[in-house]
């Protein structure tokens, strides 16, 4: 984990990204039909990936040891960063990172289904201080709404969770029922990276193929502008006005020139979009929220600058995403912001957004 050496977080904490692993893909045969059980034993069991990853994915020191991946055992999570770091929340987000890419829409609701109940028996009943995701395939918005209803009333569900890899922007209507599903249960929509340029997404770039993770790392983020953008511009936010959509692990600068650039279009082209009655970025400021991993990282008072350009007061929550390679720690992100902003980026949008108790 990327940290510093000052002074502890003395405002509670909640962490909006922590990617609970299986230890093996075998685990989930007690919750999936028997028909899906030799894909199991395949490689990676959703999809192989594409392009070569010189860094592993999960920090070898997170461990639980044994063999086992990192992220793999909660007991061992729940002391190397929840005890650590006195966090008083996290939410569960998983590693079907490639579900929304398989080209099987039937076995991808499977699995999705299988890890969902595999979290709440695996890990919700082992500390209070867990919350779950709702893990979806969008494959088939009509399948991925009868699990958000089917899981939807559990307490510990705050969120549904889509990958940003997509063969069509989130915007548009064939998505609907995941929406409508999500409004209907009170639940969040998460966008979390994954997928792109996998299984039938299309390429990771508008141009192409990257020749290298180095450059394909580097522009992840337009898939969530993409998604975004096209929330926005569908009117998604009038159709459906009490939805939040928190966008997972997809940095934060590309967030102004976002707002800035669709609000400027939006005077010499809103007859294209009779249907919005506000600015974009008044919807995103309202409706969208932002997880601080992976943070850009400039001097710290052009840092500073840019979350405030974003409203980050109240758009901006805190995430670790533990147990990847390039995850922070509370110490390394919040010690780098000004109090007001370290208290509501630390617990307190997040507790409004997923309607939380107070710590």
């Amino acid at each position: 984990m990327n940290e510093t050496k000052t002074a502890k977080i003395e405002t509670g904490i909640i962490d909006c990204d922590f990617h609970q692993i299986v230890k093996n893909y075998e685990d989930l045969k007690h919750y999936i039909p028997r028909v899906w059980w030799d894909r199991l034993s395949a490689y990676e069991a959703t999809l192989p990936l594409p392009i070569f990853k010189p860094i592993p994915l999960n920090r070898r020191d997170a461990s639980p040891g044994n063999g086992l991946p990192p992220g793999s055992d909660p007991e061992y999570a729940k002391v190397d960063l929840l005890d650590r770091y006195k966090i008083n929340k996290a939410i569960l987000t998983g590693s079907l990172l490639t579900v929304s890419a398989h080209n099987n829409p039937d076995y991808a609701a499977a699995i999705a289904s299988a890890f969902n109940d595999f979290t709440l028996d695996t890990w919700i009943p082992t500390d209070e201080r867990w919350l779950a995701s709702i893990v979806v395939a969008t494959q088939d918005p009509i399948l991925a709404a009868r699990e958000i209803d089917r899981l939807g009333s559990h307490p510990k569900m705050v969120q549904v969770l889509l990958t940003d890899g997509s063969r069509e922007p989130y915007g548009q209507r064939r998505f609907y029922p995941i929406y409508e599903a999500a409004v209907r249960n009170n639940l969040i929509i998460g966008i979390h990276g994954g997928g792109q340029g996998e299984g039938i997404n299309p390429p990771t770039s508008a141009v192409g193929y990257p020749t290298t993770n180095f450059e394909r790392h580097n522009i992840l983020a337009i898939h969530q502008m993409s998604h975004l953008n096209s929330l926005v511009c569908e009117g998604v936010f009038e159709t459906f006005p009490t939805l939040k959509v928190v966008f997972i692990e997809g940095g934060l600068a590309w967030v102004p020139h976002l707002m800035w650039r669709m609000d400027k279009n939006f005077r010499g082209m809103r007859s294209e979009v009779p249907w919005l009655r506000c600015k974009p970025s008044e919807y995103i400021v309202e409706h969208c929220r932002f997880t601080t991993q992976p943070i850009e990282e400039p001097e710290n008072e052009e840092l500073i600058q840019m979350l405030r350009m974003m409203r980050a007061e109240r758009t901006v929550m805190f995430a670790t995403d533990y147990p990847h390679w390039d995850n922070d720690t509370p110490l390394f992100v919040l010690n780098k912001l000004p109090g007001d902003l370290r208290q509501r980026i630390a617990y307190e949008n997040a507790a409004e957004v997923y309607q939380l108790n107070p710590k």
